[in-house]
């Protein structure tokens, strides 16, 4: 199933509920980056339009699996005069499994302002170098994403390096970029940590935060840039930042996550 074909569904979801099929799973559960895409869709519907996405808080509390019905329920907070505050949570068999708090905002006028001062560092995209989809090797969700890394290891190579980086985009062009494919896209790399492993295990994100710098304005095709660094590791958590670029090197967003590590 179409990628934009799952987005219209939770757009139009009210009080129904949805499946996915299971090539969009990361082992037993959704591609994190699905449904955090799905829940900020669902938001998006209770949100005028004229304010942009500012942030995006997820929390993974539990699995959410394919070909089983669930819902999405959204709860206003607060809509202000410049801002709104938006909550959804996904619910599978009357259990919790996903939550998520988004941020929106109007433009205002303001004296102050502070450039970007990041650069991205990644070199053209060579296609020549895409990682290949392996069944039963990889997550059944990158069939649907191209990967073109440039930056750190592939997972379970021993590597002494917890930086990674490179090109993304969807295999099946959408009908337009927006802030749903950014937010899937931006979790189809693995954990930065995961290179580090000596041999295959599980990771898993706990929590994941995402901030707009600005309201995209991409191609439907674009190739989108992605650089992670781990800050911190002990215990079996890590700590890791990122930015998301533009393929001419704007600065799209920012995004953090926790991850807890099973090696």
């Amino acid at each position: 199933m179409h990628f934009d074909q799952l987005l219209a569904q939770a757009a139009a979801l009210g009080n129904n509920s949805m499946q996915f099929p299971a090539n969009w799973c990361q082992g037993r559960t959704a591609f994190g980056g699905l449904s955090a895409a799905l829940m900020y869709q669902a938001i998006r519907q209770h949100v005028d339009s004229e304010r942009r996405l500012l942030s995006l808080s997820t929390n993974f509390v539990g699995p959410l699996l394919a070909e089983r019905d669930f819902t999405i329920q959204v709860e206003v907070l607060r809509t202000g005069k410049n801002s709104n505050q938006v909550m959804a949570k996904i619910t599978q068999d009357e259990q919790v499994v996903v939550i998520t708090q988004a941020c929106f905002g109007a433009r205002r006028s303001s004296k102050v302002r502070v450039d970007v001062s990041k650069k991205m560092t990644l070199k053209p995209v060579n296609e020549r170098h895409m990682l290949p989809y392996q069944q039963g090797l990889m997550p059944e969700f990158f069939q649907h994403v191209s990967l073109c890394p440039q930056q750190g290891g592939m997972p379970f190579t021993n590597a002494d390096t917890s930086h990674l980086g490179g090109w993304m985009r969807f295999k099946d062009t959408p009908q337009s970029m927006n802030e749903a494919h950014i937010i899937a896209l931006t979790d189809a790399w693995p954990p930065t940590l995961l290179q580090m492993y000596q041999q295959p295990a599980p990771a898993s994100s706990m929590s994941w935060y995402l901030e707009f710098v600005q309201e995209p304005q991409l191609e439907a095709d674009d190739w989108l840039g992605f650089e992670a660094i781990t800050h911190h590791c002990k215990d079996g958590y890590g700590l890791e930042d990122g930015c998301i670029w533009s393929s001419k090197g704007d600065l799209l967003a920012l995004t953090r996550q926790t991850v807890a590590l099973f090696d």
